[in-house]
């Protein structure tokens, strides 16, 4: 089809609200860290956590390895989730700044989040993402 043929309404941006919104509803989202020269993007099963003094966080288990090495040395991340219907597709992005949890307390708070991991090893580290920005858009397919 040819651009100009395209009878489409544009590419909408969704406001903050839309954006948690998919964000919660997502089964699955990605983070994207950088270290040493490189970018790794890596799937991660996450949960959206409101009970807190900022803003909404993102809430995610792993296991100690390169992700979690990777955030420890460069903590500033983008975590992203998209998704589609037969009607439109979407696509959100957050950055800000990532790191592990560490307290006991923000340990048992996150476990009753209800983060369930699809991999099946191990992943006993949690890691909170504190957004600083958070964008989607729309567009009917």
């Amino acid at each position: 089809m040819d651009e100009q043929d395209d009878t489409r309404p544009p590419t909408r941006h969704l406001s903050e609200e839309e954006c948690w919104s998919r964000i919660e509803a997502a089964p699955f989202g990605r983070i994207a860290v950088f270290a040493a020269g490189e970018v790794d993007i890596f799937p991660v099963n996450h949960m959206v956590d409101h009970d807190g003094a900022d803003a909404p966080a993102i809430v995610f288990r792993t296991a100690a390895g390169t992700k979690l090495l990777e955030l420890t040395i460069h903590s500033h991340v983008a975590f992203e989730v998209d998704g589609y219907t037969d009607e439109d597709a979407f696509s959100v992005v957050a950055k800000g700044e990532a790191r592990q949890l560490e307290r006991q307390s923000e340990i048992e708070h996150a476990e009753t989040l209800g983060v369930h991991p699809w991999a099946p090893e191990s992943k006993d580290r949690w890691v909170r993402i504190q957004p600083t920005d958070v964008r989607g858009r729309e567009f009917r397919r």
